[in-house]
């Protein structure tokens, strides 16, 4: 091996090094990213944990209605709810059949669905 090989190896293995380093530096940018992305993701897990902990006045107004405590009027109130929801998706272009539930519904009615909301 000569000097000129000799000289263009080493060369070329300071580019390739200097390349190692700036992928390194890369790397390691976007791993500190990913920390606070995990930390910040970390606190709003613990937030969002202590947020449903914590009972508030509206879920404690859902399990009454749920254990059958409210007035026939707020059931009825959820119910055409419910129904308005599933008009809305029908209407949106989503099956709101068992057979199809939340399949896209094409240009076409379906027979299904359709019997499902004329049903009162």
């Amino acid at each position: 091996m000569d000097k000129k090989e000799l000289f263009d190896s080493v060369s070329s293995m300071e580019m390739q090094i200097g390349e190692l380093y700036q992928q390194l530096g890369e790397l390691k940018q976007y791993l500190a990213e990913l920390i606070e992305e995990n930390h910040a993701l970390k606190i709003e897990n613990d937030h969002l944990r202590k947020h449903m902990d914590t009972e508030t006045p509206e879920s404690s107004v859902s399990k009454n209605h749920s254990k059958g405590t409210g007035s026939v009027y707020d059931k009825i109130s959820e119910i055409s709810e419910g129904y308005d929801n599933l008009a809305r998706l029908y209407q949106e272009g989503f099956h709101i059949c068992n057979i199809h539930f939340g399949s896209p519904r094409g240009d076409e009615d379906c027979l299904f669905c359709l019997s499902f909301l004329n049903k009162k």
